[in-house]
């Protein structure tokens, strides 16, 4: 409310022509729900304000500023454009790409600022953007804990913590990044492969073939890893993400590398014809100049367990693969709050075309070594709470759920 109320006193203020000014959610619904209200509140206290409903946009005639919201679901709407002021609202739920690649540029012909508000989620993009703010002259931090601000009544807060996990609680209200992100499927690997310095520059061998493993999208975005596969390890030496792209475009990234490519690895659903021009989209690639081949068929969770193994031997390149660690790092299960229990399906989120993407890799690259994984025990992850157990006699503190001989 604060920020939008910043937005609408900017636009009336602003001296240069056609003054733009951004509210920026995940989702466009999002922004609407979270945020139209209060624009339409503010702007009905100035006289000839105009708040367009169906695009969700107050006007001010006086100097023709103008407050629009958007979501970052479709963050290339912005390109383009220009602003003289942005708000964007939980950026720990964006892809890392829409603000250095979308809403950065468009702040530079007016020399517009940006502010960045939201609840903590790990170790993310939004903790990087704060981490710089504190260490920044140039910029403005601040935290607003409850235990602090004293907006909150201490029994409301004891409440809170009566029934909360220690790491909900944390991240909600104590505004820590070092709360484990709930539900993660790849939490402990990445954590782990952090701390065994496998996430560092990891240079491409001209001597090892590159192969790549697709999540190939529809009306949608495609992701990309490169890898190469080196006896018992994996190195991770790059990724690539889009959407709205035709398969030609990423066949001409891929074009642009320096690499010396294998295999494409893509899912089975790659053979399968498409409507529009009778070809799969294998015959596509093929035409292209890849060489694809299909990932052996598998279960969405026999694919996530394999990737947790793959993990243990892989090297990333901390440089090229930044969004991609990002959003493994993300990818995790939604809590339903109704049954009390995880649901037995991944969240669909802007990390989850790069988490798929790896799915793959972790099948594809068994098949490159001729070694496979071993089995791994499934992590059933629609657990309810009988026998009076608690939250987090079943959740672990990295926010997955704990095998069964280990719960409390």
């Amino acid at each position: 409310m604060a920020c939008v109320a910043d937005l609408v006193d900017a636009a009336l203020r602003c001296e240069k022509p056609n003054g733009r000014f951004a509210y920026i959610a995940p989702y466009y619904t999002q922004a609407k729900d979270v945020a139209w209200m209060y624009v339409k509140q503010f702007a009905s206290a100035v006289p000839g304000a105009e708040s367009n409903e169906s695009e969700l946009r107050a006007d001010f005639p006086h100097n023709g500023a103008r407050v629009r919201l958007y979501g970052a679901d479709n963050a290339d709407r912005m390109r383009g454009l220009y602003f003289d002021g942005v708000v964007l609202d939980e950026p720990a739920d964006m892809r890392p790409s829409v603000w250095g690649q979308i809403v950065r540029p468009t702040l530079s012909d007016r020399q517009g600022w940006a502010v960045f508000i939201g609840t903590p989620k790990g170790k993310n993009e939004f903790w990087v953007r704060y981490d710089y703010a504190t260490q920044s002259p140039d910029w403005f931090d601040f935290m607003l804990r409850a235990d602090d601000s004293g907006l909150l009544l201490e029994s409301e807060l004891a409440d809170a913590r009566q029934t909360m996990t220690v790491e909900q609680y944390e991240q909600e209200y104590l505004c820590s990044f070092d709360a484990a992100i709930l539900g993660a499927y790849f939490g402990k690997e990445i954590a782990e492969a952090e701390r065994a310095g496998r996430i560092k520059e990891v240079p491409y061998d001209p001597a090892l073939p590159v192969h790549t493993a697709w999540d190939l999208g529809i009306g949608d975005s495609t992701a990309i890893w490169f890898f190469q596969v080196a006896h018992d390890s994996i190195r991770v030496i790059d990724h690539y993400e889009n959407h709205n792209q035709a398969l030609p475009h990423y066949a001409a990234v891929l074009a642009t590398k320096p690499y010396r490519y294998a295999v494409d690895w893509v899912p089975h659903d790659a053979r399968v014809k498409e409507l529009g021009t009778g070809r799969t989209r294998i015959e596509t690639l093929q035409n292209l100049g890849r060489k694809p081949d299909v990932v052996p068929a598998h279960k969405v969770m026999d694919g996530i367990n394999a990737a947790r193994l793959t993990l243990r031997r892989v090297w990333f390149d901390r440089d090229k693969c930044r969004d991609g660690i990002e959003a493994l790092r993300q990818y995790r299960a939604d809590f339903d709050e109704k049954t009390r229990a995880f649901r037995d399906t991944p969240r669909h989120d802007w990390a989850s075309h790069t988490a798929d993407a790896f799915r793959y890799l972790a099948m594809a690259w068994q098949e490159i070594a001729g070694e496979p994984l071993p089995p791994a025990p499934m992590r059933v992850l629609n657990v309810g709470f009988a026998g009076g157990a608690r939250f987090d006699d079943i959740v672990s503190p990295l926010g997955e759920i704990r095998p069964k001989e280990d719960r409390v």
